[in-house]
């Protein structure tokens, strides 16, 4: 489904905690053991759409795979359709706007899937995101800023490690719900029960970054205030305008917040 460009009422990105500040005393606990993720792929999707539940199921494989950073961003256009979207927000249709802007086109579409912050496919095709991930690995437009995450007393810590050249952005908090079913009763899907993957609930900016190695801090309790499910931390430069630019790094909070 295709959805005509639209202005944007709200930035993407939002203002969260103010964090950008050194840790004092010592890191006690190490993450769990999270690899380095092979890239980022974040779904846009929606309950309301018909061509979604195979892209809803790739995606599904995604997060079982555990090789990348998988997120799913519910939108709220196809609500008129006459099924309002349980996991929807406008706050994750402004992100998919956002990066319509950035990539320079006039239409966002369910299901959309960006790659690294870098491109759009379509996300119901397992070998375009195979190879829009395989292409940036090799091209150095992969994962390129080491990203650990630790906790120091009641406090998660983000090292972010050191870019290459002139880069700047932000860490930013992607926090997302854990595996859920979903029984539509309208609208162009009605009667399925799908189940959907990590779809993300809040975003939240940690801090800036300028190329630099930095540390930020943050309350492990504000992990357990957005809910049962997850947080990745993506860093992610910004582009023309302040939209969203390339992903740089990511990972996920793991059991560091346990």
């Amino acid at each position: 489904m295709v959805k005509g460009f639209a202005r944007l009422a709200a930035a993407t990105i939002f203002a969260g905690l103010s964090l950008n500040t050194a840790i004092a005393g010592e890191v006690k606990k190490p993450a769990g053991e999270v690899k380095k993720p092979a890239g980022v792929v974040e779904l846009f999707t929606s309950q309301g759409c018909s061509s979604c539940p195979p892209a809803d199921a790739l995606f599904e494989d995604l997060v079982k795979k555990g090789d990348v950073i998988a997120l799913a961003y519910h939108v709220d256009y196809w609500d008129y359709l006459g099924w309002q979207d349980t996991l929807g927000s406008k706050d994750n249709t402004s992100r998919q706007y956002d990066y319509a802007k950035s990539f320079g086109v006039r239409s966002v579409y369910t299901p959309q899937a960006v790659i690294n912050g870098r491109t759009h496919v379509n996300g119901s095709s397992r070998s375009e995101i195979a190879g829009a991930l395989t292409k940036f690995a090799k091209s150095g437009e992969g994962m390129s800023v080491d990203i650990k995450v630790m906790r120091a007393g009641d406090s998660i810590v983000i090292d972010a490690g050191e870019g290459a050249g002139d880069d700047d952005g932000q860490v930013v908090l992607v926090y997302f719900d854990p595996a859920r079913p979903v029984a539509i009763e309208r609208g162009e899907n009605s009667g399925r029960t799908v189940t959907y993957w990590n779809a993300v609930t809040n975003i939240q900016t940690a801090g800036m970054w300028h190329g630099a190695a930095a540390r930020y801090e943050f309350p492990a309790s504000e992990i357990a205030k957005k809910g049962t499910g997850g947080c990745a931390v993506l860093l992610q430069a910004k582009g023309k305008n302040g939209l969203p630019g390339p992903i740089l790094g990511a990972t996920l909070v793991g059991d560091a917040a346990d």
